[in-house]
C-alpha cells in the first residue's frame, strides 16, 4: 500500500474476501475515510458490509488488498490497528449474569484503559447512569446496545466500527439510539457505520459508500447521492410486468435512461423540474395505472437505480 494519506483514519485499497467454496463477499473494494468523518456502508444483508468491518477490526483475514486503521495495516499490525479502534458487533458480546459496570470494567483491564472515572463519564453521556450496577440480563435491547457503546468507548479510540448498531431494535429505541449516535460526532471521533437503514445513513453520515454484492456501486454524501436522481421522482404502478410501460415511456420521450423498473413499479427521475407535464403525459397514454404519484428521492431509488434491486428485496 502507498504511504498514509495525510488525515485518513481508514484506508482500504483493492479488498477482497473469498470464503471457501468459493464464496466471494468483498470484490476489490477502495476507499478512504478522514480522521473525525462519520463514513456509511450501506447496503442490504449479504452486501459485504460485515465482512468487511471484520477485516478492518482484524477478526476477518482478508484474501487480498491491504487495509490501515490509523496508519496501522491490518494484516501486519493487528494489535496496533485494534488498540488504536474499538468495535460494537452487530452480535452481543456481553456477559449477562455480570453488571453493566463489571463488563466494562473487564474490558478497560484488558486494554489497561479507562477507571471509575471514565466509566461514570460514559454512563451519564449513554444515559445508563440508573442501570449501570444492575445485572445485564434485565437491561432492555436498547441498554444493551448503549451499554456496549460505553464499552468500546472506554479506550477513547481513534476509530469506532459500528456493525449494524440498531438492527433488532423496535422503531422508537432505534431511534433514541441514532440520537445517541449522532452526539458523538461532536467528539471528532472517527466512525464507520454499516447500515441497511436508509434513514440512519442519511441523518449520521457525511458520506456513504453503497454496496451490492460485495462491490460498492456509489460512494458520495447522502445529498450528493439523491441530487443525481433530482428533487423528485414519479412513480407509477401498473398492472403486470413494468418493462412494458416503461418502453413506451421512453419510446413517447417522456422517460429518460434514469428511469428504472421494479416488478410493476417504474420510477422516472425528474431532474429538470417538469413533473406535472410528466403526470399530465402519462395520464393522456393508454396504461393500465393503478397509481400514479411524485415524491422526494430516497437512497433505496439510488440503490435501485444502480443495482435493479431494492434493500430489502436484496436483504
Amino acid at each position: 500500500m502507498n504511504d498514509e494519506i495525510d488525515g485518513a483514519a481508514i484506508e482500504v485499497q483493492s479488498l477482497r474476501k473469498v470464503y471457501a467454496g468459493g464464496v466471494e463477499a468483498v470484490r476489490g473494494i477502495d476507499f478512504t475515510v478522514s480522521r473525525g468523518e462519520v463514513f456509511g456502508l450501506l447496503g442490504p444483508n449479504g452486501a459485504g458490509k460485515s465482512t468487511t468491518i471484520g477485516i478492518l477490526t482484524t477478526t476477518v483475514r482478508p484474501t487480498g488488498g491491504a487495509a490501515r486503521v490509523a496508519g496501522h495495516d491490518v494484516v501486519r499490525e493487528p494489535l496496533a490497528a485494534r488498540a488504536a479502534s474499538s468495535v460494537v458487533f452487530q452480535d452481543q458480546v456481553l456477559d449477562l449474569t455480570l453488571t453493566g459496570r463489571r463488563n466494562v470494567e473487564i474490558h478497560s483491564r484488558l486494554w489497561n484503559v479507562g477507571g471509575a472515572a471514565r466509566i461514570d463519564e460514559l454512563s451519564a453521556t449513554l444515559g445508563i447512569s440508573d442501570i449501570i450496577d444492575r445485572p445485564v440480563a434485565i437491561y432492555s435491547g436498547g441498554q444493551r446496545r448503549r451499554l456496549e457503546i460505553a464499552r468500546a468507548l472506554v479506550s477513547d479510540p481513534q476509530v469506532l466500527f459500528l456493525d449494524e448498531p440498531t438492527v433488532g431494535l423496535d422503531p422508537r429505541i432505534r431511534h433514541e439510539l441514532i440520537d445517541v449516535i449522532a452526539g458523538l460526532r461532536s467528539t471528532g471521533m472517527t466512525i464507520l457505520l454499516t447500515t441497511h437503514y436508509l434513514d440512519e445513513a442519511e441523518r449520521l453520515c457525511d458520506r456513504v459508500a453503497i454496496m451490492h454484492e460485495g462491490e460498492i456501486v456509489a460512494l458520495d454524501t447522502p445529498p450528493a447521492l439523491l441530487a443525481s436522481l433530482g428533487h423528485e421522482v414519479v412513480e407509477l404502478r401498473v398492472r403486470g410486468d413494468g418493462s412494458h410501460a416503461l418502453s413506451m415511456l421512453r419510446g413517447r420521450g417522456i422517460a429518460d435512461d434514469a428511469a428504472f423498473v421494479v416488478g410493476g413499479t417504474v420510477t422516472l427521475p425528474m431532474r429538470n423540474g417538469d413533473a406535472p407535464e410528466v403526470v399530465a403525459a402519462i395520464r393522456g397514454m393508454s396504461l393500465d395505472i393503478t397509481a400514479l404519484a411524485t415524491r422526494q428521492p430516497s437512497l433505496d431509488d439510488v440503490y435501485l437505480r444502480l443495482t435493479g434491486n431494492t434493500f430489502a428485496g436484496a436483504a
